[in-house]
């Protein structure tokens, strides 16, 4: 018989232990991520009552593949659309706590009396909180749906981008053993130029391909294509100086912008579980139980630090950022832990030999006590903030409720605003765009040709061309496309204030294209030539062309949006094709004397069973009644709004004796409006009574559509919950003004 790989005995051996460890944390109801740091430690080379592995560093390979599929996983969950969709309070507590947490541990290390790099490195293992603990513990106690819970998971998602951040700042630290501000800025720099060129080109690629293969697609293929495309982006994230974690994180986050993304997510589930359990088992072997003895007081004092540190820090942001006192306290004690990312850090510093051997197991042993501490620290939100009103003077409390109240009036777009937006937008995206086809011209193309064409200046001119005829969409996009028409407009008409700055930053724009354009061809021409050929490339692509490049860069726009909106625009079809479109809308009739029903009570006149019809509010007079009663009777000269669909109103409408409006009438009509419950309304966990929506608006609320169901005629004591689409009838203008109240 052949003789067995000691890596096929060491990963029985790792997998048997895990599995019972992990059964008998479940039965505790502990994480199970806690059951396999304690199986790594009961199989590891440190503890010797129990077998221990063989190969170490066939371990530790696997260890790192495993970090990589979880990397994978988490970024088919974070998606960049996330980040952009984080409100500015989660924005502000996430950029809060982890500038002072960062700072805390590295103050912390010097205190300590450790070393430069282990006192940064413990600052990034004690930023980042853990999701896969906080998103357990509010499952277990049913937190997900209060109010509190959203600005925690966005907080988290800032973590996630921040932690790769980490990651390459760390690295770059390790790699040049000295900390240089124009170094960390060349590294963010680059890891930023990296982020949005694999973001562009994935996204316009990845969902067309998808598209193109999907007959061929079946659940087999679809994973080993992810698995590949992963991989494949851990290899070119290498190539480029950048950790295979940062690659497996930046695929998972493009994959998850594509309409295959759950399925993907769903497929790769064993596969993460299955390595991620070898990581986390291979962060157990690694602790040395006489080094955690050792150094029990820095532990504890860590422990304390960090869940100390979050829950103020945490609590701070909030507070800062206009949360009530109440929800800012909840968020910082559920934040209260380390997690999965300390230990990516902890294992970055060990994996490139610049920390200290005590730094990794004490990470984990202050993640292994915040963990057990969590759902305790939760439930202690309740209790400290009781405290807190009791403790705190009167006058800080108003003082609170007063900040935090101002805070939620968000007000509407400026036109600079707007207009600045579509200026950075349309500047980052082609710049980047151009940066990267400069450098492929550089680097790739031209040393390509100078192998091929004998005369050297001929390969450049050919490799010049081909440079700007690529780039010429974006070339004309960058100088000329036009951005947002109404508010520029509505700014040109204000020659005094506004000529001067529209006019800056149309040169601007333009001077940036140029400097593009000049650094492409200066990789291969001397100053002059390019010079001149810049000037050139401006004219003809601004003058000549100007019109097909407009058309084809459109339709490269058209299909970059059509890919990055594809996956909502399938599930909002599945909604819909389960769910008739709520084309409803409301109509104005006035009664004419004439009318056959003049007198009759709505009951007696069975409109609603008839036409379907709902009949929103009876206007007569200077008195509205909304949603009136069945025995209201119908008088003349009311003005009826009536609820219903085209066909209804078509039908409906065949009984309306036409009546003609005095023309001089200035009597402004009630509309049938919608709002979304978000940021901007502010009206998320309040009943429609306390939304005060019908004094603000002097209407009814008549609809609300909710996760694909719609609720006619609410309750007045019907809570409103997020992405909620309120449907009210009342004055148009007031009702627009809960966008800013």
């Amino acid at each position: 018989m052949a003789h067995l790989p000691l890596l096929i005995k060491d990963l029985a051996l790792i997998l048997g232990a895990a599995g019972i460890i992990t059964i008998f944390f479940k039965k505790l109801k502990q994480p199970v991520v806690l059951g396999y740091i304690i199986a790594g430690l009961l199989v590891g080379p440190n503890f010797k009552l129990f077998p221990t592995i063989g190969d170490v560093e066939g371990i530790k390979i696997w260890a790192e593949i495993g970090v990589v599929f979880l990397l994978f996983a988490l970024g088919l969950e974070f998606s960049f659309k996330k980040l952009v969709k984080v409100g500015g309070s989660a924005a502000i507590t996430g950029i809060t706590e982890l500038s002072f947490m960062m700072m805390l541990g590295y103050g912390m290390g010097q205190v300590l009396g450790w070393s430069n790099m282990d006192s940064m490195f413990l600052g990034g293992i004690i930023a980042i909180s853990s999701t896969t603990i906080i998103f357990r513990a509010f499952d277990e106690l049913g937190l997900k749906t209060k109010q509190f819970s959203s600005l925690v998971i966005g907080v988290l998602v800032i973590e996630d981008l921040v932690a790769i951040l980490l990651m390459v700042l760390l690295s770059t630290v390790a790699v040049s053993q000295q900390f240089e501000g124009t170094q960390m800025f060349l590294s963010i720099g680059k890891l930023l130029f990296f982020l949005c060129l694999w973001f562009l080109m994935g996204i316009f690629l990845l969902p067309t391909f998808f598209k193109k293969v999907s007959r061929f697609l079946n659940s087999e293929t679809l994973l080993v294509l992810s698995l590949a495309l992963c991989l494949g982006m851990v290899v070119l994230a290498d190539q480029v100086g950048f950790s295979a974690a940062l690659g497996a994180f930046i695929m998972g986050s493009i994959l998850a912008e594509t309409t295959q993304a759950h399925k993907i997510e769903h497929l790769i589930t064993s596969v993460k579980d299955l390595f991620g359990a070898i990581f986390f088992v291979s962060v157990g072997m690694l602790i040395d139980p006489q080094i955690l003895v050792d150094y029990a007081v820095p532990v504890l004092i860590l422990t304390l630090s960090v869940i100390l540190g979050k829950t103020i820090f945490v609590a701070s942001g909030a507070l800062l950022a206009g949360r009530p006192l109440k929800q800012a306290v909840q968020a910082g004690t559920s934040m209260s832990q380390i997690g999965e990312f300390s230990f990516i850090i902890a294992t970055l510093g060990v994996s490139l030999n610049v920390t200290s051997s005590y730094l990794y197991p004490i990470a984990v042993g202050v993640s292994v006590i915040t963990t057990f501490t969590t759902p305790y620290m939760i439930k202690l939100a309740e209790p400290l903030y009781q405290f807190l009103l009791k403790v705190l003077p009167e006058k800080w409390i108003r003082g609170l409720e007063k900040y935090s109240s101002s805070s939620q009036i968000i007000e509407s777009e400026s036109n600079w605003k707007r207009l600045l937006n579509f200026y950075i937008q349309i500047i980052i995206l082609n710049g980047v765009i151009m940066i990267a086809l400069s450098l492929l011209v550089a680097y790739f193309l031209e040393p390509f040709l100078q192998k091929s064409i004998a005369d050297p200046l001929t390969a450049k001119i050919i490799a010049a061309l081909i440079g700007l005829i690529v780039m010429a969409p974006f070339i004309w996009a960058l100088t000329v496309k036009k951005m947002s028409k109404s508010a520029y407009a509505a700014l040109w008409l204000d020659r005094k204030y506004s000529h001067g700055p529209l006019v800056m930053l149309e040169i601007a724009r333009n001077a940036i294209a140029v400097l593009l354009v000049g650094f492409m061809l200066r990789q291969l021409f001397s100053f002059w030539i390019t010079v001149g050929g810049t000037l050139v490339a401006m004219i003809v692509i601004g003058v000549v062309f100007r019109q097909r490049l407009q058309k084809f860069y459109q339709r490269l726009e058209d299909r970059f949006l059509q890919n990055l909106h594809e996956r909502e625009l399938l599930e909002q079809n599945k909604t819909q094709s389960h769910l008739s479109p709520w084309d409803a809308h409301l109509t104005h009739y006035k009664i004419s004397p004439h009318a056959g029903f003049i007198g009759k009570t709505l009951e007696e006149l069975q409109w609603r069973e008839t036409y379907g019809i709902n009949i929103a509010f009876i206007e007569r007079g200077n008195h509205v009644m909304f949603a009136p009663a069945r025995t209201e009777k119908i008088f003349p000269f009311d003005n009826i709004g009536v609820i219903g669909t085209d066909q209804q109103m078509l039908e409906f409408g065949k009984i309306m004796v036409p009546y003609v409006e005095d023309a001089d009438s200035e009597k402004e009509l009630v509309e049938l409006e919608k709002i979304v419950v978000d940021e901007h309304t502010r009206l998320k966990g309040l009943t429609i009574r306390e939304s005060g929506i019908r004094e603000k608006t002097n209407g009814l609320v008549v609809g609300i559509e909710r996760k694909g169901e719609r609720i006619l005629n609410p309750s007045s004591f019907t809570q409103l919950e997020w992405d909620d689409i309120v449907w009210i009838v009342g004055n148009r203008k007031k009702i627009q003004q809960l966008y800013h109240p």
